[in-house]
């Protein structure tokens, strides 16, 4: 495994500690007409990702959206989030496997799990047309995506965090938008301390926050991922407070 794989970083300063990305969108170089569910395997067979590409490959750009699981899940949870709108919004869909049971933020620092990100974002844009970025994900996987996002901003335009616990960049760039929900009633990641909390910090760094509580639990509902996934089409930076956010 190569300590910086894909492109030289825009600074070199600034690499995969850090949480930096070199990927860049791009022309593809190679197309790929290979479309539907796929699984992306490594050297020994292990489960790096899996990807959800909607035909027809030439029916214009794809938005690609990065999804990342939860604490111990698995790609296909991660992909299920927005697979059932994927088709007719043109979400080609990348969910990767994290190296360990959850990212590498939350237990030594970034490293493994931006690489091997890097290098299949680099696959993916290599092969499809890529339009727009976004990067998402539940639980573990929100808080990752994040802290990458905004690490990225300069490559992801949004961010999709349902049900986070932090936020954690070392650095930002760029200023992407950001959609944030949270389960009234969650008992594993609870919304006082958690979304509560995230998203005012959020607006004081003047990121454009769409927040959605929703009555429920350590979940991410239909009526969510609608929500979302409407924002996400819009542009639209809508502003939902929660009824009495912390001081």
């Amino acid at each position: 495994m190569s300590e910086e794989p894909g492109s030289p970083h825009v600074r070199p300063e600034e690499n995969s500690r850090h949480g930096r990305l070199s990927v860049r969108l791009r022309p593809p170089v190679a197309g790929d007409a290979r479309t539907g569910l796929r699984h992306h395997e490594g050297p020994t067979g292990d489960l790096l990702a899996a990807s959800y590409v909607p035909a027809p490959v030439d029916g214009g750009p794809y938005r690609l959206v990065l999804l990342l699981h939860g604490a111990g899940g698995a790609p296909r949870q991660a992909l299920d989030l927005l697979l059932p709108v994927a088709d007719q919004n043109r979400f080609l869909l990348l969910a990767p496997q994290s190296s360990a049971s959850t990212w590498d933020l939350i237990l030594d620092g970034y490293g493994p799990d931006v690489r091997r990100i890097d290098r299949l974002l680099e696959e993916v844009v290599d092969s499809y047309p890529v339009e727009h970025v976004t990067i998402g994900g539940f639980s573990d996987g929100a808080s990752y995506a994040l802290s990458l996002g905004l690490t990225n901003g300069d490559f992801f335009d949004s961010v999709l965090a349902f049900s986070p616990g932090f936020a954690a960049p070392l650095l930002t760039h760029g200023q992407p938008r950001v959609f944030v929900s949270h389960g009234t009633g969650d008992s594993v990641l609870p919304i006082d301390r958690c979304s509560r909390r995230i998203v005012p910090w959020l607006r004081t760094l003047e990121y454009g926050v769409t927040y959605d509580e929703f009555t429920g639990g350590h979940e991410v509902p239909e009526s969510i991922v609608t929500s979302a996934t409407g924002w996400l089409l819009s542009g639209a930076d809508a502003s939902l407070y929660p009824q009495s956010p912390p001081v």
